[in-house]
């Protein structure tokens, strides 16, 4: 039995929802790994503080160290516990999260290299930000995509396309929520009846924001706050198309599930979102806040249900290779 120490931001009792360390944890405890975690504290002083003490303390025992990492403030706590690694000599993989991390790699170039440079291995849960490392010159990073268990996702073939849109994330500015009312109002310019449903807990106020913003342009749109993965995949099956509307991001779990139960994906073309899906093929891409070609895409969807079959076949059978069983394979290999 090897000994795991996680640090990343274990927050779904606070509201937010679940991040890697709450499925990929899991995943690899039930192959025999003991997993000690830090934190699930909701202050940000507080978090950092208990990483840097269970660093210090289990670092006798602990046999690989994984960090979540990101690109944004929680790149600092990356940074802060990869270099107590260094000091205490425990290897340390950071997982690449972060949407944004290749405009970090290009604005801290010193501190990249402090921690990716001197890692045991860099995880990039996408081709995108694989390439982007190794363009880089962190070669000692690899691909290891996010898990889902395929089997808890139903497939659904959807018949005479309705324009029920679906959103599933946290309601916050980069990933962009306005958006969505600008498409659902395109798309009501040809179908009166369009409806949407945003599935997602707040971040600093964005939730009521956008309620007001229907509110004021008359949409109708169904709100339901955070919910688990089991209702909202089971809410999803009274809507027949799903929209990202994210600024950047790498490889979203909510699109990943999108595409498992069968629903048309319509996503901007940012990040790492072309690395998973191809045009006309498994989804369809847009440009970033393109409300305009979000809504054309959508439209052409419900005019060519041919399309949205192809699409949603081809992503179910793409998404495959993200089921838990083949991607626990992937990390017991660099776990040995």
């Amino acid at each position: 039995m090897k000994n795991l120490l996680y640090i990343g931001n274990k927050l779904s009792a606070h509201g937010s929802n679940k991040t890697a360390i709450e499925t990929l944890g899991p995943l690899l405890e039930q192959e025999g790994f003991a997993i000690t975690y830090a934190s699930a504290k909701k202050n940000k002083i507080a978090r950092l503080a208990e990483m840097v003490w269970k660093t210090i303390a289990h670092s006798r025992k602990t046999d690989y160290l994984l960090i979540d990492t990101y690109s944004t403030y929680n790149f600092w706590y990356a940074l802060v516990v990869s270099q107590i690694s260094r000091i205490l000599r425990i290897k340390y993989i950071p997982i690449l999260h972060g949407g944004n991390l290749p405009k970090r790699l290009l604005i801290s170039p010193r501190l990249c290299k402090m921690i990716f440079r001197h890692s045991y291995f860099n995880v990039a849960p996408s081709n995108y930000l694989l390439s982007v490392f190794e363009k880089a010159g962190f070669k000692n990073t690899v691909f290891i995509p996010n898990a889902i268990k395929i089997n808890d996702y139903k497939f659904k073939q959807r018949k005479d396309l309705r324009p029920k849109l679906f959103w599933v994330r946290s309601f916050a500015e980069i990933y962009n929520p306005e958006m969505a009312l600008r498409v659902l109002e395109a798309v009501k310019q040809d179908f009166p009846e369009a409806v949407l449903c945003m599935v997602g807990p707040d971040k600093k106020g964005w939730l009521d924001k956008i309620r007001l913003l229907a509110e004021q342009r008359k949409l109708e749109v169904k709100f339901t706050g955070k919910l688990s993965r089991k209702a909202w995949t089971k809410l999803s099956e009274d809507y027949d198309i799903f929209i990202n509307t994210t600024h950047f991001d790498n490889t979203p779990v909510s699109v990943i599930e999108a595409m498992a139960l069968g629903l048309p994906v319509v996503s901007t073309n940012v990040g790492g979102l072309p690395f998973l899906l191809e045009n006309h093929k498994t989804g369809l891409l847009v440009n970033d806040d393109d409300a305009v070609q979000m809504a054309a895409c959508i439209k052409e969807l419900l005019h060519n249900e041919s399309l949205a079959d192809l699409m949603a076949s081809g992503a179910r059978q793409h998404v495959q290779d993200f089921d838990s069983e083949k991607v626990k394979r992937k990390w017991l290999e660099i776990l040995k």
